[in-house]
């Protein structure tokens, strides 16, 4: 089975928000748990995906833009930790996010016919592929302390150009 490499919509932490997400990331990799952290790709950052799909059209890009930058910056709480998947689980932490924001992320997505998952589940994902034996170790080393993140940038992953670039924010 071939996976289509997928274009994304990304909204991106401040520094601050980035390095606590890499704390959550080498707390999964120290305690010998699959991590993003393995994930060495030079584009590889912490983000919460507002809309992936095999190709983003240009109007979508520009609602984003509009209505997205105009939000930026704006913070986020984290309202808990996700377990998704089968046999190999995706750990990610949720985010509660104002219904304005939710509003406008909805907005783009309508935009892209195409996109790879119906609704939107805000998360940021901390591990792929963990083992479902291992889940309650990953809780466990990840524990239930509040996280608070300040999204500034909302970025465009191009997989066909290997390219990031910044939509909107700083």
């Amino acid at each position: 089975m071939t996976t289509m490499a997928l274009h994304a919509l990304e909204l991106v932490p401040d520094e601050a928000g980035t390095e606590a997400v890499r704390h959550d990331w080498q707390r999964l990799s120290d305690a010998g748990l699959p991590s993003q952290l393995d994930h060495t790709g030079p584009t590889n950052a912490p983000h919460l995906t507002v809309v992936s799909a095999p190709e983003l059209p240009d109007p979508a890009l520009d609602v984003a833009a509009t209505r997205l930058g105009s939000l930026l910056p704006f913070e986020a709480r984290s309202a808990g930790l996700l377990l998704l998947g089968g046999d190999r689980l995706t750990v990610a932490r949720a985010f509660d996010i104002d219904d304005d924001v939710v509003r406008r992320v909805l907005a783009v997505r309508v935009q892209v016919p195409d996109r790879a998952h119906l609704g939107w589940l805000p998360h940021v994902t901390l591990a792929r592929r963990l083992p479902r034996e291992q889940a309650q170790q990953a809780v466990d080393v990840l524990g239930h302390e509040d996280v608070v993140l300040r999204f500034t940038r909302l970025r465009r992953w191009d997989p066909d150009r290997g390219q990031v670039t910044t939509v909107a924010g700083w």
